[in-house]
């Protein structure tokens, strides 16, 4: 995408052509489409419907119903947050009692949409004169107000009422960087912003020392999967460690209280990876009245039946033997011919021992294999 394609797509000409290319989808083949609308229209045009077309399938995911009128490239709609996410943080901010925030490194706006959903004045900032303009027609396709510019997100000023928001470009030349160090703004320009009204989007694996002192980190998991960490500035910081799962809007923060570790009770708990990574899996144990079952495995254990959207729950319903051979009796035994084993903390293949055991019969089962206090442990239970 160029911007001059960009524009033509926004032009009347454009936005005829998109709503053909989405009626016609799968209808025509994409060969046959392109071929027939290159006969009246520029192929660069054509080209850039038909990925626009492609590209709201997919932000779906993401965006719900509002991607069907959002813009995107293929890369920034691998970078964007996830509309849930977004609108946490943005709500998270807004409670605050911030009035105005300006994204420096907005891409194509999709966390300006929720800060604007949230009632915040919204200002955005992007390099990228491509992004820039779709950041622009994104607020402006949602009916939302907003500013954009197209400028290095060093080189602007923060207005007195504006909180900043930085989300650092995660790649380099060779992929997806996992080091601070590889961050574009650079981590020591993001960590000067973050001693005042400022709040940054990292990656779900930044290290607990890397967090800078008085900055809140909050690790955010949704549907299941563990998404960012959002460092929030000083003037934001609550805790000193936060874990939130959404949709649900759980959340645990930071408290030192040691958790105990003994046998394993009546029932076991799975931590969410937002909790895991957070380091909060002892103050869960202590939320839910129970206690670890070995000192470095993230695994919780109970005598009560406690469902939370914090962990997955199990109830154990037998223990059974943890060497391969007997572990295949017992299981024959009970006539198991779909078995599913989850492990942590042991060295073992779930799917290579389940096809090594070559299992018969009616009955499915799930085993939790993992180590309680140091020593290797076959659960036979069922989920919560």
């Amino acid at each position: 995408m160029d911007p001059e394609t960009f524009a033509q797509l926004l032009s009347p000409t454009g936005q005829l052509l998109l709503r053909e290319v989405s009626e016609r989808a799968g209808v025509e083949s994409d060969l046959g489409l392109g071929t027939r609308l290159r006969k009246t229209h520029a192929p660069g045009l054509v080209a850039g419907a038909v990925t626009q077309n492609h590209l709201r399938g997919k932000a779906q995911a993401k965006f719900g119903g509002d991607a069907a009128r959002m813009y995107f490239t293929h890369e920034a709609l691998e970078q964007s947050t996830r509309s849930t996410v977004a609108t946490h943080r943005a709500e998270r901010l807004a409670a605050s009692g911030a009035d105005a925030v300006v994204d420096l490194g907005c891409g194509i706006g999709g966390d300006l949409v929720a800060f604007a959903r949230a009632g915040l004045a919204v200002r955005g900032v992007e390099l990228d004169p491509v992004r820039a303009a779709i950041a622009a027609a994104n607020l402006d396709a949602l009916g939302l107000a907003g500013e954009i510019i197209c400028a290095d997100a060093r080189s602007v000023d923060v207005r007195p009422d504006e909180v900043a928001f930085i989300d650092p470009a995660r790649r380099d030349g060779r992929g997806r960087t996992f080091s601070t160090g590889d961050l574009q703004p650079p981590w020591d320009w993001v960590k000067q912003r973050l001693e005042g009204r400022a709040v940054a989007k990292l990656m779900p694996g930044l290290a607990h020392d890397a967090v800078p002192h008085g900055v809140e980190a909050e690790w955010v998991s949704d549907r299941g999967d563990l998404v960012e960490a959002c460092l929030w500035g000083a003037p934001f910081a609550t805790a000193s460690r936060r874990a939130t799962v959404l949709p649900s809007g759980a959340g645990l923060v930071a408290t030192g209280e040691p958790a105990a570790v003994a046998e394993a009770g009546a029932y076991l708990y799975e931590p969410d990876d937002a909790v895991i990574r957070s380091g909060l899996v002892g103050e869960l144990a202590s939320t839910i009245g129970g206690w670890l079952t070995d000192a470095h495995i993230a695994y919780i254990s109970s005598d009560r039946a406690d469902p939370t959207p914090l962990a997955r729950g199990f109830r154990i319903i037998d223990e059974l033997p943890f060497r391969e051979k007997p572990l295949r009796a017992a299981l024959q035994v009970r006539r198991v011919g779909t078995l599913t084993i989850k492990k942590r903390g042991v060295d073992i293949v779930p799917e290579e021992l389940v096809r090594r055991m070559k299992l018969k019969g009616p009955h499915k089962a799930l085993v939790i294999m993992t180590r309680v206090q140091g020593e290797g442990r076959a659960f036979l239970v069922e989920r919560l």
